[in-house]
Order: structure tokens, then sequence, then C-alpha cells
């Protein structure tokens, strides 16, 4: 079983039982305040597991095993299957945190500010999957065809640095900006060929889907 199926399943029992268990949800949520405070660090990291209902939970899911399925299996590809794995893990759990980094110091006063979900992390697989498969088209709904896919991480990324400070729709989109930032980092950072194979492929291949 792949990593990605393990995580889906981990994260929707996980989500399920908050569902269920108000008390749960309230002590894994991302709540700044409680981290400055009493020093819950945990909650950078167990927030990415709980979801606010199903459409939230399904939604980021989808978007994990659609994109984590293949960096996974190219990080197994370039460094070996149990390392390669092992790489997946630490830069999906990794992503998490650090898509909350942001708002955790911008709301460490703030009490009632409170934020959970896997969106940062799968913001930042999907950005490693661009960095590997940039000309790939995407459907972005309702739009009725394919946009080649490193087109729409840059509309993603400008959109969620737009929203994030001019938005009042209560979704975490700075932990989208900084998760998908984090991605990119993260596997650029583990060999630079892929980085160069990007750019290699953006300035001398012609988009397809």
């Amino acid at each position: 079983m792949s990593i990605t199926i393990i995580l889906i399943i981990i994260t929707g029992l996980i989500s399920y039982q908050a569902f269920n268990d108000a008390a749960l949800k309230n002590k894994l949520v991302h709540r700044p305040y409680l981290e400055h405070k009493d020093k819950e660090y945990y909650r950078l990291l167990s927030s990415g597991f709980i979801h606010a209902n199903w459409m939230h939970l399904g939604l980021n899911m989808y978007v994990l095993w659609l994109f984590g399925t293949h960096v996974e299996t190219r990080f197994a590809g370039l460094f070996g299957e149990l390392q390669g794995r092992l790489l997946f893990i630490v830069m999906y759990l990794t992503t998490i945190v650090a898509a909350s980094l942001f708002t955790h110091y911008k709301h460490k006063n703030n009490s009632y500010y409170a934020a959970l979900g896997a969106s940062g992390a799968t913001s930042g697989i999907l950005f490693s999957y661009i960095l590997f498969n940039p000309w790939n088209g995407l459907m972005i709904f309702p739009i009725p065809f394919f946009i080649p896919a490193v087109i729409i991480g840059v509309l993603y990324l400008v959109y969620s640095s737009w929203a994030s400070k001019n938005s009042r729709d209560n979704i975490g989109h700075d932990a989208h900006f900084y998760g998908a930032v984090f991605g990119l980092l993260f596997t650029i950072a583990l060999d630079s060929d892929i980085l160069v194979n990007f750019l290699n492929t953006i300035m001398n291949e012609s988009p397809y889907w």
C-alpha cells in the first residue's frame, strides 16, 4: 500500500473522529494563541489531520490522491524505494507545519483565530507535481478545458497572495500560499537537477496533455 493511501486513511479516520467529538477537534485544531501562550506547538501538525466537514475532507484527500501518488512514485524512482517514500512522508508532514507558521506568528495574540485542514500540505504536493510535470494539462472547474500545470501554479500563487489580504471567505489562503512555496523549495532542495529539468522542460518542450 502506498504512503499516499496510508496518509489518506489516517487523515480520514482522525477527521471522522473529530466530526463526532468536539473536544478532540478543539484539542487538535491550529490555535496560534494557545500554541504561543501554552506552548502547544503540536497543533501546527495535528491540525492537518482534521477537517471542517466531509466536503473539506473529500476535496483535500482527492488532491492528495491525485498528485501525491505521482510525487511519491517520482521520489521513489529518484531516491530509492525506502528513502524516497520516507522523504515523501517528511515532505508531507513538514509542509503541514510550514503552511501554518505564518498564521502562527500573525495571530499569536488573537485568541479567536483557529484553522484546520490539510490544504497547505496538499498545495505543497501539487507544486511538487508541477515541478515534475509543468506542461501537463489540469482542469479547474468550471473551466471546460485543460490548462498547463505551471500556468495554474502561477495563478494559484497570485490568487492566494491576493486573497490572503483581501478575502473574507474563511479559507486559509495563507496556508495555501506558504504550503505551495514550501513544497517547491523542499523538492528542489532534495536534488537541484529537479529544478534544472523543470527549466529545461519549460524552455524546450511544448505543452501536452
